[in-house]
């Protein structure tokens, strides 16, 4: 692989990692404690309830298997859902990408 391939390849590496952080940053600004308080649902059905992924979710791990040296199949993926960066992807398709993603080893 070309030196400039490798750079080019932490630059975009470093862009998720800029990106993952902004992320964290802003969750962590917004994180207003009035809203964590628990709800009065009953513990049935919060067992049944999907969990919606999150983008900071997806990027964490994106950014980790990127890191782990997976990162033209990270591409692949944004690639397999119709995109050339994470922020184009349909929130929809957060979950699916994201058990993709786990699948990487």
């Amino acid at each position: 692989m070309s030196k400039t391939k490798l750079l080019l390849d932490v630059v975009s590496d470093l862009r998720s990692l800029a990106d993952s952080i902004q992320a964290v940053a802003e969750a962590a600004t917004t994180n207003d404690p009035a809203e964590t308080h628990q709800s009065e649902t009953p513990f049935a059905e919060k067992k049944t309830e999907t969990k919606a992924v999150t983008l900071e979710e997806v990027r964490a791990v994106l950014a980790e298997k990127s890191h782990a040296g997976f990162t033209a199949e990270v591409r692949s993926l944004l690639q397999k859902y119709g995109a050339s960066k994470l922020s184009e992807i349909d929130p929809e398709k957060y979950a699916a990408l994201l058990k993709d993603a786990e699948g990487l080893k």
